[in-house]
């Protein structure tokens, strides 16, 4: 199926769901979008491991709406996700893809933001309802949500939710469900708990499995460099500077190294903004949506917000501090190189950091040259080609030029 899928016209969609995936400006289907469609549409339970950015919200968004029964007012479908930013994006995405269905009304409910809100969207009764697992199940409790009309369950980042302790919220969730819900799977990795989710509520489940090679896998261009201390905020610019970075994305392992960073750039006159855990929800929305909409071009964040951003042309990432985990690496440099565009990661190190960057490379099977800046600030590779000549001659910036 993969293979032979050259259009979303293959698929047999509807027209209103096809005129919305052109407006968005998608004309073929990723793999996973290619084999999940299909096998949903067929009401197939599916689990699915798929790397970040390869458009999984389209392939459950699209069966999802082609299958709602426009005379049914209940909850038919829910989509549970790990974080507030990324319930933001999928319902999102989801809008966007029913831009031609004003039939089809969507709710996202989550933490931080006001139950009031939450409420009044409740009430104009949507068909489809993305939510995080604590918030969906405080609506439960209230009885404002009810899931005993729900034909299909997505659970996105199903690794990523369970890890992080939600494993009884979503047993709970898929509990009240009926039995013969389509329950679907998203993951990157598939973890035992992940399986043993599956076991128990899946029926049959049919696999997709789509590597992060070839065309589907990131291509970004990884490159390190030996700086550490207040250097790095010079070396950060430098870059930037040398390379025309318009959006960046700068990540740190602390929230006071973020405060610190963000206003350090600041003061050196670098238009910038930061995200961590002790902001505001609402704040947080409003940092995200100024970035998306280009008002600032750096973006120093925690890992808080490595997951559910999906910006299709982030330039860059940083690592100001290298991540606590591999797993952190991929998910942070994974904001970049989407939607088939090319990116770039710089991580920031010292010598006794070589081996750490030696596992890294060993985890995710990737290069990562290191380059080194002048007494001018212009970064060079190893051999001493210019990284700009060296960007432009292979891959990396190549987005630049076609945009």
């Amino acid at each position: 199926m993969t293979d032979s899928t050259q259009s979303f016209n293959e698929l047999n969609l509807s027209p209103e769901i096809t005129k919305a995936v052109n407006k968005m400006g998608f004309t073929t289907p990723t793999p996973v979008q290619a084999e999940t469609i299909p096998l949903m549409l067929a009401g197939n339970d599916v689990i699915a491991k798929a790397p970040t950015g390869t458009g999984k919200t389209c392939a459950f968004g699209i069966p999802i709406i082609e299958c709602l029964d426009p005379g049914i007012t209940d909850i038919q479908a829910i989509i549970v996700c790990p974080t507030r930013e990324l319930c933001i994006q999928i319902a999102q995405e989801l809008r966007d893809l029913t831009a031609f269905r004003p039939d089809v009304r969507i709710a996202s409910v989550y933490g931080g933001q006001p139950i009031n809100r939450q409420l009044m969207a409740l009430k104009k009764k949507p068909q489809i309802v993305v939510a995080t697992p604590g918030r969906l199940l405080d609506h439960m409790n209230r009885g404002t949500i009810w899931l005993g009309n729900v034909y299909t369950a997505v659970l996105d980042e199903a690794d990523e939710m369970l890890k992080m302790g939600f494993i009884k919220d979503v047993r709970k969730i898929l509990d009240t469900t009926p039995s013969d819900t389509q329950v679907v799977m998203f993951s990157a990795t598939i973890s035992r708990e992940v399986m043993d989710v599956a076991w128990e509520y899946q029926h049959n489940a049919r696999e997709v499995n789509v590597a992060s090679e070839g065309d589907n896998r990131p291509q970004i261009a990884q490159f390190s460099l030996i700086s550490s201390g207040e250097r790095r905020n010079k070396d950060l610019i430098s870059l930037i500077k040398a390379l025309e970075l318009d959006r960046v994305m700068v990540f740190c392992n602390m929230k006071t190294t973020v405060r610190r960073l963000s206003d350090k750039l600041k003061r050196a006159g670098c238009s910038v903004d930061c995200l961590h855990g002790d902001i505001p929800q609402q704040q947080r929305n409003r940092v995200m949506n100024g970035f998306r909409d280009g008002k600032f071009k750096v973006l120093v964040a925690t890992d808080v917000a490595a997951r559910g951003i999906d910006i299709e042309d982030v330039e860059a990432v940083f690592n100001y501090d290298i991540p606590d985990e591999n797993e952190y690496y991929l998910h942070r440099i994974g904001r970049t190189g989407r939607a088939k565009r090319h990116g770039i990661a710089f991580t920031f190190m010292t010598p006794d950091h070589r081996f750490k960057i030696r596992d890294i490379k060993k985890y995710t099977q990737s290069d990562i040259d290191e380059i080194s800046l002048n007494e001018n600030g212009q970064p060079f590779m190893k051999n001493g080609q210019p990284l700009a000549e060296y960007l432009s001659s292979n891959t990396a910036l190549k987005h630049k030029k076609q945009d």
